[in-house]
Order: structure tokens, then C-alpha cells, then sequence
């Protein structure tokens, strides 16, 4: 027996086709089989859209409905409500660490929200951007964003994003390096235990691609 495998939804299985022999004119019965074979699993997969979202330039005000963009202050500044007002890290260890990323393009089907802790991300690279969609909190995975509820970033170098405990983010987001570099601020367990991720792909054969507005 021959074998065909094929993809449906991320999921290979294989089929079993029954062998033939080659006829006088040098062609084979089981290519032709295999052929309408696997015309007929391709017909029966998942056809994923895609969807185009508009990016808009960051500032303080079209963000803080998700959380507060950070700039640059001069050395001396008291502490005020303009900082980063930073939540949950009394309920565990702080990590503030340098996160390399390899370019994945901007597109994106999965889409997460830590409950537990605000985050705070921006790029190290210089004359860099970057894009993140973001939605705001809804409480649970089962109340994720809806396309309308979506909106998409483009963030400059020399500003990082403090997103409010619960804003659901997909991101970051570049396709003009091979890769770049980002400082996180987070918990030190929180993409172990509050990790909160719905998959566009999975539950309703989407994706988004990011485009400049």
C-alpha cells in the first residue's frame, strides 16, 4: 500500500492508497490516484483569512485606554502619576530582562493577556520600529477581542509601553530586521502561570497582517 499524508488545521494523518502497476504508456495508475488524492483532503482543509488592521503613530493619549507610554525624562525628575505605574509585582519575583526576537513579519493569529501583573516592553535598536495589537481587558479567554475591539501601534525607538494588567497584545510585531532586541519587564513566572491566549487560527480560521494607516 501506498501512503498520502495530509494537513487539515495543523493536524497530519495519512492515508492508505491501494498500489498499481505501471501501464504501456510509462504512467502509473497510483500517481493519477494520489493526484485527485490529494485534491480531494486539500478541498476538506481549513481556509484561513486574512485580515488587514491599520496601524496608527503611539502617543500617551490614543494608548491609555490599554496603559501609558513612557519617554525620556531628565535626570533628577520626582516621581509622578507621568511614570509607569507598575501593579502585581508584590505577588512575585520581578524579571526585567533583554528579549532578542527573530523577525516573524506582521502577521499574527494568537493573541494573550496576563491577569496577574502589568508589563512594560520597548525596543533597544536604534532608528527601530515596532508594532502590537491591543485590546483592552475583558477578564477571561472566552470574552476575547473581536476584530472591532482590536487596535494596532506603531512604536518608535526611545519610548516603551506599560499595558495594564489584563490588556490582551499580540506583538511585538517588525519585519525590517532579522531580528531585534526588547526590554521586558514582567514576572518571573508570568509566561508559565499567566499565560491567557486565544488563537484566531484555531477557533475561527483568521489572521491579521498589520499595515501602515
Amino acid at each position: 500500500m501506498h501512503s498520502l499524508v495530509t494537513r487539515q488545521a495543523g493536524t497530519s494523518y495519512v492515508k492508505s492508497l491501494p498500489r498499481y502497476t505501471i501501464d504501456r504508456s510509462g504512467r502509473t495508475a497510483t500517481a493519477r490516484r494520489v493526484a485527485m488524492s490529494a485534491e480531494g483532503a486539500s478541498a476538506g482543509s481549513t481556509v484561513v483569512t486574512t485580515r488587514k488592521l491599520k496601524a496608527v503613530p503611539i502617543t500617551p493619549e490614543n494608548f491609555k485606554p490599554f496603559g501609558q507610554v513612557i519617554g525620556v525624562t531628565e535626570d533628577g525628575k520626582v516621581y509622578d502619576k507621568e511614570d509607569a505605574q507598575l501593579q502585581g509585582f508584590a505577588d512575585g519575583s520581578p524579571r526585567f530582562y533583554i528579549m532578542r526576537l527573530p523577525a516573524r513579519g506582521l502577521k499574527f493569529h494568537r493573541i494573550t493577556y496576563h491577569a496577574k501583573v502589568t508589563q512594560c516592553l520597548g525596543v533597544l535598536s536604534p532608528m527601530a520600529h515596532w508594532y502590537m495589537a491591543v485590546c483592552k481587558p475583558s477578564g477571561s479567554v472566552a470574552n476575547y477581542p473581536k476584530e472591532e475591539e482590536l487596535s494596532v501601534f506603531k512604536i518608535p525607538h526611545g519610548c516603551f509601553v506599560k499595558m495594564e494588567k489584563g490588556t490582551w497584545h499580540a506583538g511585538p510585531l517588525f519585519a525590517d530586521h532579522p531580528h531585534m532586541d526588547f526590554y521586558n519587564l514582567e514576572l518571573s513566572d508570568t509566561n508559565v502561570t499567566d499565560h491567557n491566549t486565544h488563537d484566531y487560527k484555531k477557533a475561527q480560521g483568521l489572521e491579521y497582517e498589520v499595515v501602515d494607516a
